[in-house]
């Protein structure tokens, strides 16, 4: 099974997928049941394509179930340990080639900022950086339609005889 030819394309359809595996149609929809993100859907409802890596993959789950012996819970399980080691190699990979030329600068100046604003946010009333929040203006009286503004009463008048 390792010396399966697959196509040099980016995309691909069931059909195409289950003769490059070699397996029925009814199998391939199985195992994007146990695996869900195995295929990616072109539009909500739309067909399933598959990108060269699912295909890569449908190809090592044939060989963990066939060849193996495995269920699919136990390819899961074995997809799951080897989890970890994929990521640890991704981690490992240099800042540089992941996000180009400066790249460590534009991160010191990203954990600057966060470590500011975490500072601010950690910084009592008074203390610290925190922003002085503008003053509150006093706003003056309103006007009435006419212009002129309405005084104060302390209490209503009573008028006499009522």
């Amino acid at each position: 099974m390792a010396d399966v030819e697959i196509p040099k394309r980016a995309l691909f359809k069931a059909s195409e997928v289950c003769e490059i595996a070699g397996v029925q149609p009814y199998v391939l929809r199985s195992w994007e049941s146990e695996f869900p993100d195995l295929g990616v859907s072109k539009s909500s409802g739309g067909p399933r394509v598959y990108r060269r890596a699912d295909v890569e993959r449908v190809l090592h789950i044939k060989q963990l179930v066939v060849v193996d012996g495995l269920t699919l819970a136990g390819v899961r399980r074995r997809f799951d340990e080897q989890l970890p080691l994929v990521l640890e190699q991704a981690e490992a990979a240099p800042i540089k080639e992941l996000l180009g030329r400066n790249a460590k600068e534009r991160l010191g100046e990203v954990k600057r900022g966060l470590i500011s604003i975490l500072e601010m946010l950690n910084a009592r009333p008074g203390e610290g950086r925190a922003y002085a929040q503008p003053a509150a203006r006093a706003l003056p009286p309103a006007k009435r339609k006419n212009g002129s503004r309405p005084t104060k009463r302390s209490s209503p008048k009573k008028r006499p005889g009522r």
